[in-house]
């Protein structure tokens, strides 16, 4: 492991909003627009913080359609990117904005994907 991969990981997880989406990826994958209804971030600021958890390895995407969808990184990531996701769940999983966020996701994953882009249009 390089030192340089570590500074990686270590500055994608300098961040609460990034810190929330890891901590909501633990219930499985998302896609973009349930992300962006659980943070109230604007998509654009959402795929930042995407594009830098991704880039450190902690999450992986895939495309369906038109959706993307993130999940954590598999066990087939290198050790220091499970143990930092190990290390985050473990500080966060009993967390109150954790808690807040879980309950958010139901509400927000049980709606239709197309309703929910929709209404973030609009904003």
């Amino acid at each position: 492991m390089l030192m340089e991969d570590t500074v990686i990981i270590a500055k994608a997880l300098a961040d609460r909003t990034r810190l929330r989406i890891l901590m909501a990826l633990t219930g499985g994958e998302l896609c973009v627009c349930q992300i962006v209804g659980l943070c109230s971030l604007a998509p654009s600021t959402v795929s930042k913080h995407l594009q830098l958890l991704a880039t450190a390895g902690l999450i992986a995407a895939r495309k369906d359609g038109r959706w993307i969808y993130y999940r954590l990184a598999g066990k087939g990531a290198p050790e220091n990117v499970r143990g930092a996701l190990r290390w985050v769940g473990g500080c966060f999983s009993e967390n109150a904005v954790n808690s807040a966020d879980r309950k958010a996701l139901e509400k927000i994953t049980a709606k239709d994907k197309e309703t929910l882009c929709r209404i973030q249009a609009k904003r």
